[in-house]
């Protein structure tokens, strides 16, 4: 059961790099963000080769929640809190204009029907309302909601995809990919791989959990957690017409246009267990996942597949952005939203590796400075 719900049977089949190759770019990761840094790459006019130490979409970019979320991992009432409200805002929108494009290039994978946040508590609706006020102020579309799955808000720009599904549509109109090519070592101007070599202008880490084991330098930004999830054989005991966020997203479930019930979440619940680099699933989590689908969705249909990534999580939850070595640049640190956050990313790290100063999700500036560690904010 360790393959995830999404697995349909499309693997690419790319071949391992082998022997010693030269480009512009080497980019290291081939999922939502590291595809989309080679889109962005190639489309400036660089030479990129790109490897990933298993499939196009093999990490959590192809095992997550399938959730498509404008915003940051935290409510854009709490980014106001945080960053101010010109910066919190100029970021939302651009997650919506990331979401435009996503939609746009790959309209076969993803639905856009909205997605619920709902809360059991009172402390919980009360911070919708913050939420919805914060959002209201700042001209994004929001609505109270009180249905089948509860109280709470419906963003009606969000949405859906089938991720490894997107990756590996965007694979196929790319070249120089190379997938189960395990990265030994990166340098400046090399990345070694188990059987090759590229030698680069510069190199692009975009990989979102263990990014402190491959680079270790942010091992106290970055940390590697483990999510996990169950979906069920299709089943219409229960009819859930747009994704839903639960305990301001410990929780989290979708039902798939065939009915299958996609759920997951109760990190919280495994505790340090789940602070690791560990894709098999725990029976703490498992248990937890299906108590909720049993008890909660009332959902009876056999459970079918029980997964888990790695994902990275930072501490303010903003995305690490920067030069972690001289000309090796990484992102990372999702917190659990990259389906959107790590495509923005990935824009942004085309853009600094080729020598501008790109502005956080944003149009670019002259000069970079260089070996910048700390997350952006």
């Amino acid at each position: 059961m360790s393959d995830p719900v999404w697995e349909d049977g499309g693997s690419l089949g790319l071949p391992p790099l082998v022997g010693d190759v030269r480009a512009d770019v080497c980019v290291v990761g081939l999922g939502g963000s590291g595809l989309t840094a080679v889109a962005e790459l190639l489309a400036r006019g660089a030479v990129v080769v790109g490897v990933d130490a298993g499939q196009v979409g093999g990490g959590a970019a192809g095992r997550n929640g399938g959730f498509l979320l404008a915003g940051l991992a935290r409510g854009h009432h709490r980014m106001v809190e945080q960053l101010g409200r010109d910066r919190a805002k100029t970021l939302y929108r651009r997650t919506l204009e990331e979401l435009d494009r996503i939609a746009d290039a790959t309209p076969d994978a993803l639905q856009r029907k909205g997605s619920l946040r709902v809360e059991l508590t009172e402390e919980g609706l009360a911070d919708c309302a913050a939420q919805a006020a914060a959002m209201r102020a700042d001209g994004f579309a929001v609505q109270e909601y009180d249905g089948p799955e509860g109280r709470g808000l419906l963003f009606p720009d969000d949405g859906t995809i089938q991720p490894l599904r997107r990756c590996r549509l965007l694979a196929r109109s790319l070249p120089g990919l190379h997938e189960h090519s395990p990265v030994t070592a990166i340098g400046t101007g090399l990345v070694t791989t188990a059987q090759g070599r590229v030698l680069c202008g510069a190199v692009v880490v975009a990989v979102d959990g263990r990014l402190d084991l491959l680079l270790p330098e942010l091992a106290g930004t970055v940390r590697t957690v483990r999510l996990q999830m169950l979906a069920t054989a299709p089943t219409d005991e229960v009819a859930v017409p747009r994704p839903v966020y639960l305990r301001d997203g410990f929780e989290y479930w979708q039902q798939l246009p065939d009915g299958r019930i996609a759920l997951g979440g109760f990190r919280d619940l495994g505790g340090a267990e789940e602070e690791t680099a560990s894709t098999a699933t725990s029976a703490t989590v498992q248990d937890a996942l299906e108590a909720f689908l049993r008890t909660h969705l009332r959902v009876t249909a056999p459970v079918t597949h029980r997964w888990a990534a790695s994902v990275g999580y930072t501490q303010d939850a903003l995305p690490f952005l920067g030069e972690v070595r001289q000309g090796v640049w990484a992102a990372g640190g999702y917190c659990g939203t990259g389906n959107v956050v790590g495509a923005l990313c990935g824009r942004q790290l085309a853009a600094e590796a080729l020598g501008e100063r790109a502005d956080y999700f944003g149009a670019s500036r002259a000069a970079p400075s260089r070996r910048t560690t700390s997350p952006l904010a």
